[in-house]
């Protein structure tokens, strides 16, 4: 049967040739890091400027965003963050390691097995307050399928509080979200900000999240990597500074607050204004109430008492960025060792190296400096975000971080326009 062909169809098509169609949408650029902006806490950051700089250790993620498409709606903002310190393929051989809590109003399971062998198992897994159940459960499953429930049996699961912004009390992470988090681990880049655990997190009032950093020595000092990895949901406005620049002093506004029509209910939202109330410096719910996790790693050859040293050096880096350990704030910290720690062919004895104390202190200055730069690059890197019950956290606005540390001299003068021809 012949086609035939609408007489008003080439006219048409020539019509449409003229109209102007927008472009394929491009994913969004994503924010900028300190380095980007100029900002340095010192050191030499390695090539990725990330805890994956420290040969075979692998992170993923599972992120949870859905829900509140009606106004007060439950939103879920979370998710999973596994951090794997020799990968997924030697997930099940040890490393040394050691935990320190400047402030205990937090969870990290497993720690008692860590401070007692001095030896860490499996992954390093961070959620939410309300997750640390499903996550533990989780590993095990997945440790399950691969016969290895005896070498994972007591995860390392820590957590820190995103009731602000996320439908915590709905139960909304699963074991299989822990599961697909450990496959999702890769070597390289580490996606930051509100991604993974740190989908839903404040920090200094500001938007929180994941965010890393590492610093390689010298090879006078041995050449060793440092990397951090932190999900960061602590501290207050008032003294967030960054490189001893009172920040929250020059930023006091920009402050949480709800844009539906009714004020969120709960406890912690008693305080919280609506979104266009100009002008509000004051804190709009409480603060250092939230906690941080942090997890550094090393390929120096460390025991687990040097690791615990390196561990008991991260409150510097959060003293300097403005936290107290408040009461409510859980600020538990994890460092490791990815020499070798186990004795090979069956042998009765292992065969470790052990850096001399006296040169421990140049991982130490890399422990504060790029603990530093891991917290902010969760700030930088986080956006606005609106969440549960109409919520809104602004993330840290560059270009007035920027102008405040100029003013201050840690930054050099904005270049000055060319004159026009």
């Amino acid at each position: 049967m012949k086609s035939v062909r609408p007489a008003f169809l080439p006219g048409l098509l020539c019509l449409l040739a003229l109209l102007p169609f927008a472009a394929p949408a491009q994913a969004p650029r994503p924010r900028a890091r300190a380095s980007d902006l100029g900002i340095s806490f010192g050191g030499a950051p390695g090539a990725l400027n990330a805890i994956t700089d420290v040969k075979g250790v692998e992170v993923g993620h599972t992120t949870l965003i859905s829900g509140g498409d009606a106004p007060g709606a439950p939103r879920v903002r979370t998710g999973v963050t596994a951090v794997l310190p020799r990968g997924r393929d030697a997930v099940a051989q040890p490393v040394f390691a050691a935990t320190y809590a400047l402030n205990g109003s937090g969870e990290m399971t497993g720690t008692h097995w860590v401070k007692e062998s001095g030896l860490l198992f499996g992954p390093v897994m961070i959620s939410n307050t309300h997750a640390v159940g499903a996550v533990h459960e989780g590993v095990i499953a997945w440790a399950q399928k691969r016969n290895l429930t005896w070498e994972l049996g007591l995860p390392l699961v820590a957590e820190t509080w995103d009731g602000l912004l996320n439908d915590i009390d709905g139960f909304h992470v699963r074991p299989t979200h822990a599961m697909q988090a450990i496959d999702a681990a890769r070597p390289g880049p580490v996606p930051e900000g509100s991604v993974g655990g740190g989908t839903g997190m404040v920090c200094h009032g500001f938007k929180g999240g994941i965010g890393t950093s590492s610093r390689r020595l010298p090879a006078e000092q041995g050449g060793y990597t440092l990397g951090v990895l932190v999900q960061c949901n602590y501290g207050s406005r008032r003294l967030f500074s960054v490189a001893g620049v009172p920040v929250g002093e020059e930023i006091p506004d920009l402050r949480s607050c709800y844009t539906g029509s009714q004020p969120p209910k709960g406890p912690f939202f008693l305080q919280l204004k609506p979104c266009s109330t100009p002008g509000v410096v004051k804190p709009t719910h409480p603060e250092g109430m939230g906690s941080i996790i942090v997890v550094v790693a090393t390929d120096a050859p460390l025991l687990p008492h040097q690791l615990d040293r390196v561990a008991r050096r991260v409150p510097l880096a959060l003293g300097k960025m403005g936290g107290l350990g408040e009461d409510f704030s859980g600020d538990i910290f994890l460092a490791f060792s990815t020499q070798p720690a186990q004795a090979v062919d069956g042998a009765a004895s292992a065969q470790v190296a052990m850096l001399e104390n006296e040169r421990l202190n140049p991982l130490f200055e890399a422990t504060v400096q790029a603990t530093q730069e891991a917290i902010l690059n969760a700030m930088l890197v986080s956006d606005t975000m609106t969440g549960n019950q109409d919520a809104r956290v602004y993330g840290l606005p560059h270009d007035r971080l920027v102008k405040a540390l100029r003013k201050a001299g840690r930054l050099p003068p904005a270049p000055k326009p060319k004159p026009s021809p």
